[in-house]
């Protein structure tokens, strides 16, 4: 088991996007799903000798449900077109996120459109030391990696309550999604230094984590 067979199973998945075929091939599903969390295990423990301050996920707490929630969006296909999972999952905080999909692969992590509180916590650590950030993110390992924050079409047009638009932060501030995405080609999946590409991102994307998770936190 590898991952061209788990692009094969999610290939069909689409062309047959119903629960009568995920039933009859339910062992299939299970056995590419057992591979994934496998993966993800070995990525894991890996990941906790790095990173000092890592917490350990294990693949099954860490992999997200293949079933859509058609209770809110009605719309979508019963099932997703990829793998995915959280890793370095600690409560309020943003994880480290990887997707194996057909149409996507990435690596990301950081927040995306979070409860009012968060994002406050957030704003909060940027007007105090929002240098700290800007220095971050203008690092060119950084920018070479992730090309900068991800774009948030529902920016504020507005400075949040509390903040004034000649902030020197004030881009930062009127973000609602505050979160950095590394798009990775199937190709990169199927290569033998893949896990070493991931460990590399992760390292990259580490003080991003770290500034946005110990604003939530303090």
């Amino acid at each position: 088991m590898n991952f061209n067979d788990l692009f094969q199973f999610l290939s069909e998945l689409q062309q047959n996007n119903n629960k009568e075929w995920m039933d009859i091939n339910r062992k299939w599903y299970q056995t590419v799903r057992s591979f994934f969390i496998d993966w993800l295990d070995n990525l894991d423990a890996k990941l906790a000798t790095i990173d000092p301050d890592y917490y350990p996920t294990s693949g099954k707490k860490g992999i997200n449900r293949i079933n859509n929630n058609l209770l809110f969006h009605p719309n979508k296909p019963v099932y997703k077109n990829h793998f995915a999972a959280g890793l370095d999952q600690r409560s309020k905080q943003g994880d480290f996120y990887i997707q194996i999909g057909i149409d996507d692969c990435e690596l990301a992590g950081g927040y995306w459109k979070p409860a009012p509180n968060i994002l406050n916590s957030i704003r909060e650590a940027i007007d105090y030391n929002g240098e700290e950030l800007v220095t971050i993110l203008n690092k060119k390992s950084f920018q070479k990696t992730f090309g900068g924050l991800l774009s948030d079409k529902d920016m504020l047009k507005k400075a949040p309550k509390g903040y004034a638009m000649n902030h020197q932060h004030i881009n930062l501030l009127r973000l609602k999604t505050i979160a950095v995405i590394r798009p990775v080609t199937k190709e990169e999946v199927l290569d033998t230094n893949f896990e070493e590409k991931v460990i590399e991102v992760y390292k990259e994307m580490l003080p991003f984590r770290r500034y946005l998770n110990q604003a939530v936190t303090v």
